[in-house]
C-alpha cells in the first residue's frame, strides 16, 4: 500500500511541477498570449468644444416709471388766448384761458396703458370799460352814468339831443329821475360792470372751464434698439360760455381743438425724445461687455488643472413687450458660445447692430454649458487612483485572489477599454498557481446624474482576457464576475468638486453684473450646475455640466435724461 501511494504522490508532484513549468513558460516565452490586447475601433474626434448658452431675462417697467416719463413731459399749466372770431364792437376785448392739469392716472388694459387727467380753469374777458356803448345807450360803455354829457346825466333818455321824457315817465335805474332805492341811489363804482355768469368783477367777466386729456400709450419694440411709445392724445372741454353786450362767446370747440394741437405737439417731442432716447441699448451693450470674459473655473477633480470658461455673447433676441396690471414686460435674451479652456483669453464680442425679435421666450432663465475637456491620461490616474491596491474577491471567498496593480484607460467606438495589470493567484488547489496578467474590460462611461459621479456602465471581461485568466483554470474563469463588479463599484470619478467649483465662479461672475445702472436694478442667481452630458474621442473626455440660474432687470426710472 505504501509503495502505490509513494508513486501517486510523485505523480502529482511531478504534474503540478510540469504545470506550473508550463505556465512559466508560457509567461515568460509568450507573454502576448498572457497580454492580447483586444483591436481597438475608431473613433471620430471631438468636434469644437463650442457650446451654446441662453440668458433671457425680463426686463420690468412699473406703471409708475411710466406715469412719471409721461407727467414730466406734459406741463402741468396751460394759458393762452382762444383762437375765436370777435364781433367789431368786441375787436379789443381781450379774452384769455388758463388750465391748471392734475397729476396723471394710469390704467392698463392688453393693447395699451391709458392715462387721464382733469382740467381745470377759468376763461377771462377783461377790457370791458374800454368797449364802445351800443347805440341808444349813450356815452362810452363803462363809463361813469355822472359823465358829462350822458343822456342820463341831463335827465335825457337817449342820445344827446334826444327830448327828455314827459313828467312821471319811469325812468330805469341809472338814467336820472327818483333813485330806485330808498335812501338814494348805490355808491357808483368807476368800471364795473355785471357779468354773464353772475358775477362781478373789475372791468371783466369770467367763467370756470373744465375738462379732460386721455393718452393712450401703444408701446413697440423696433430692432434698432428702440422702445417706441406710439402716443396719442384726446381733449375734452365742458361747455362755457360769456354774454358780453348781448353777445354770448363760446369758444369750447375752439378751446379743445387748441388744446389737442398743444397736447399733440408735446408729445410729438416727447415720443421723439423716448424714441432717441438709447437707455435700452446702453443697458444691453453694458451687460454684453461685462459677459464677454473669461470665467474661472478653478480646478475640478483632484489634478485636473484650473480652468477658465469663456463666455462670448453672438445674438441678441427679444420679443415684442407684453402689458398687464403691473406694467411693461420686456423679455431680452442673449445667446452665447461657451468653451473650457486651460487660460484667461479675451474674446472678441462685437454688439449687434440690431436685436432679433422673436416669439415669446422663457422669462428669467440662464442657461450656461459648461464642456469640461479631461485628457485620457488624466482619466487614467483618477481610474488607477480609484483601484489600485484592489482585491477581488473582497471576502475573499473565491477560488482566485486577484489584486489591481495598474490601469490604463484607451477608447474604441462608443465604449472604453480598461486594461489592468493583474496579480492573480489560485488558492483552491495544491499547486497554487500565481500569475501577473492583464485583463482587458470593456465599459462604457455613463454620468450618475444624482450623485455627481463618472462611473462605467456594461462592464465586461473581453474574451482575450478570458482566455489568459484561464491559463489559471476555471478558478481564473470564475473570477472574472468578481473583477467585473469591483470595477463597476471602484471605477468612478468625483465630479461634485469640479461642479462645486464651477457654480462658486459662475455666481461671483454673476454678481458683477449686479452693479446697476441709475435707473435699473438688475438681479441674478446661479441656482444650479448639474450634469448633462458626456462625449470622448481617443484623447479626451469631455464632461458637460449646465449652470441653470434667474435673471430679472427692473427699470425703476423711465423719463428721459
Amino acid at each position: 500500500m505504501k509503495r502505490p501511494f509513494r508513486i501517486a504522490a510523485v505523480g502529482v508532484v511531478l504534474v503540478a511541477a510540469i504545470a506550473a513549468g508550463l505556465f512559466w513558460g508560457l509567461t515568460q516565452l509568450f507573454p502576448s498570449y498572457m497580454d492580447r490586447a483586444p483591436t481597438l475601433a475608431a473613433v471620430t474626434p471631438l468636434p469644437s468644444v463650442t457650446r451654446s448658452s441662453l440668458i433671457v431675462a425680463p426686463i420690468s417697467i412699473p406703471l409708475s416709471a411710466i406715469q412719471e416719463a409721461i407727467e414730466t413731459g406734459i406741463p402741468k399749466d396751460l394759458a393762452g388766448k382762444p383762437e375765436i372770431p370777435l364781433p367789431p364792437m368786441l375787436a379789443s376785448l381781450d379774452l384769455t384761458y388758463t388750465l391748471a392739469r392734475e397729476p396723471f392716472v394710469i390704467t392698463a388694459a392688453a393693447e395699451g396703458f391709458s392715462l387721464t387727467a382733469d382740467l381745470k380753469g377759468t376763461l377771462r374777458a377783461t377790457g370791458l370799460q374800454n368797449l364802445p356803448m351800443p347805440p341808444g345807450m349813450g356815452g362810452q360803455a363803462g363809463s361813469r352814468p355822472d359823465q358829462r354829457g350822458s343822456g342820463a346825466s341831463r335827465g335825457g333818455f337817449g342820445p344827446p339831443g334826444f327830448p327828455p321824457p314827459p313828467p312821471g315817465f319811469p325812468m330805469p335805474p341809472g338814467f336820472g329821475g327818483p333813485p330806485p332805492f330808498p335812501g338814494g341811489a348805490p355808491p357808483v363804482q368807476s368800471g364795473r360792470t355785471p357779468s354773464a355768469a353772475g358775477q362781478e368783477t373789475s372791468g371783466e367777466q369770467s367763467a370756470a372751464l373744465s375738462g379732460r386729456i386721455a393718452i393712450t400709450v401703444r408701446p413697440d419694440l423696433r430692432p434698432e434698439w428702440r422702445l417706441e411709445p406710439n402716443l396719442t392724445a384726446q381733449a375734452s372741454i365742458s361747455d362755457v360760455s360769456l354774454t358780453i353786450m348781448g353777445n354770448m362767446l363760446s369758444p369750447s370747440n375752439e378751446l379743445k381743438s387748441m388744446l389737442e394741437r398743444i397736447i399733440n405737439q408735446q408729445l410729438a417731442t416727447l415720443q421723439t425724445r423716448l424714441n432717441d432716447t438709447p437707455m435700452l441699448e446702453q443697458s444691453a451693450r453694458r451687460a454684453w461687455s461685462e459677459m464677454c470674459r473669461s470665467i474661472p473655473l478653478g480646478a475640478g477633480a483632484p489634478g485636473v488643472p484650473h480652468l477658465w470658461l469663456e463666455f462670448r455673447p453672438v445674438e441678441a433676441l427679444s420679443a415684442q413687450p407684453r402689458i398687464d396690471q403691473t406694467g411693461l414686460s420686456l423679455t431680452l435674451g442673449t445667446r452665447a458660445e461657451t468653451r473650457v479652456v486651460p487660460a484667461a483669453t479675451r474674446p472678441d464680442c462685437p454688439f449687434p447692430a440690431r436685436l432679433q425679435i422673436v416669439a415669446p421666450m422663457e422669462q428669467g432663465r440662464v442657461n450656461i454649458d459648461v464642456p469640461v475637456d479631461i485628457p485620457f491620461a488624466e482619466v487614467t490616474r483618477l481610474i488607477e487612483a480609484q483601484l489600485k491596491g484592489k482585491t477581488f474577491p473582497v471576502d475573499g471567498g473565491g477560488a482566485l485572489k486577484a489584486t489591481v496593480r495598474s490601469v490604463k484607460l484607451a477608447a474604441s467606438g462608443d465604449r472604453i477599454l480598461m486594461s489592468l495589470g493583474v496579480k492573480a493567484n489560485e488558492t483552491h488547489t495544491w499547486f497554487g498557481l500565481a500569475a501577473d496578467v492583464t485583463v482587458h474590460v470593456w465599459g462604457r462611461p455613463d454620468l450618475d446624474r444624482q450623485r455627481r459621479v463618472l462611473r462605467f456602465e456594461n462592464v465586461a471581461v473581453d474574451v482575450e482576457s478570458e482566455a489568459a485568466f484561464g491559463v489559471l483554470g476555471f478558478a481564473g474563469r470564475a473570477a472574472a464576475p468578481y473583477l467585473q463588479k469591483t470595477l463597476a463599484d471602484n471605477a468612478v470619478i468625483d465630479l461634485a468638486p469640479l461642479l462645486a467649483n464651477a457654480r462658486e465662479n459662475i455666481e461671483a461672475a454673476v454678481v458683477e453684473f449686479r452693479r446697476n445702472a441709475p435707473g435699473i436694478v438688475l438681479e441674478a442667481t446661479v441656482d444650479d450646475v448639474r450634469l448633462a452630458g458626456i462625449q470622448f474621442d481617443s484623447n479626451t473626455l469631455r464632461v458637460i455640466a449646465e449652470a441653470d440660474g434667474t435673471v430679472r432687470v427692473n427699470v425703476t426710472r423711465l423719463a428721459p435724461q
